[in-house]
């Protein structure tokens, strides 16, 4: 994927990059599979802001995803290649031979015209889906289950992929994008290859515009409000006020843990992130 930038005509143009899309074979979803997105602008069902700095945004549709890829022995042709707005990845139209259509997130080195598959039997190639049982040892491989048959949860992000290091009492050991090692059943599907899109953290916004167009909203610093507003806020110009950084509730921002003590995946966790 290659990144295009503009003439510096305006001064957001001057350090505004987009994708150039030129890995894209068709501009509009499959229509059978797209579902409708109503916008909560980060509120819930009462109606109160739960989630702040959300709302606006241009309206999207939602594409529905085979993360399972459980028509096994059944080969597909990939159709078109194409846009999705909902994700950092793009997503190929696959059509199978019995007839059905079905979106899957595409690897580097996937094109249309290519044939792919799933199952125990298929070739462990770029963009066919496998139990970890059956990928050899040391090939990079995303859209990881976590339990079996509940579809694709780890490494479905743009660029990522994660490694398979070894397999062990019915564990296959795997090291994920974070730099954690975690243990997941060999049973568990994964798709051959990395996720393509690889440049898309390298993409500048370039305007706080097109943050708006993504539904985001600006976020206020909290030492710029007043006391009645945030515990960080309040005093003589620019102040810190003496305290930690913290939440408009009251919660320590840095270097508090957040994850649950003795949470029940622990015990699959070889090597932490950090």
């Amino acid at each position: 994927m290659a990144i295009r930038k503009y003439k510096p005509n305006t001064p957001s143009l001057r350090s505004t990059t987009v994708p150039a899309f030129d890995e894209i074979t068709r501009s509009k979803p499959e229509k059978s599979l797209t579902r409708p997105m109503k916008s909560k602008a980060g509120r819930n069902s009462s109606g109160r802001v739960s989630v702040r700095h959300r709302g606006g945004g241009h309206k999207r549709k939602y594409r529905v995803i085979d993360f399972k890829r459980d028509k096994a022995g059944i080969p597909a042709k990939v159709v078109s290649i194409e846009y999705d707005p909902n994700r950092s990845c793009r997503i190929a139209l696959l059509n199978y031979i019995d007839g059905e259509k079905r979106y899957i997130l595409v690897p580097a080195g996937l094109a249309v015209g290519a044939e792919v598959n799933s199952g125990s039997d298929a070739e462990p190639v770029v963009g066919n889906a496998l139990p970890l049982s059956e990928i050899p040892l040391g090939m990079t491989v995303h859209n990881i289950e976590l339990v079996p048959g509940n579809g694709g949860k780890l490494a479905r992000g743009a660029g990522i992929g994660a490694e398979l290091m070894a397999k062990e009492g019915g564990f296959a050991h795997m090291r994920l994008p974070s730099g954690e090692i975690r243990m997941i059943n060999t049973k568990c599907m994964a798709t051959i290859g990395r996720l393509g899109n690889s440049e898309h953290d390298a993409i500048t916004l370039g305007k706080a515009g097109r943050k708006r167009w993504r539904g985001i909203r600006p976020t206020v610093r909290g030492v710029v409000m007043n006391p009645v507003d945030h515990p960080m806020g309040g005093g003589e110009g620019r102040s810190s006020g003496g305290g930690h950084p913290r939440s408009p509730w009251g919660k320590l921002a840095k270097g508090e843990k957040t994850r649950r003590r003795r949470h029940p995946s622990d015990r699959f966790i070889m090597k932490r992130r950090k």
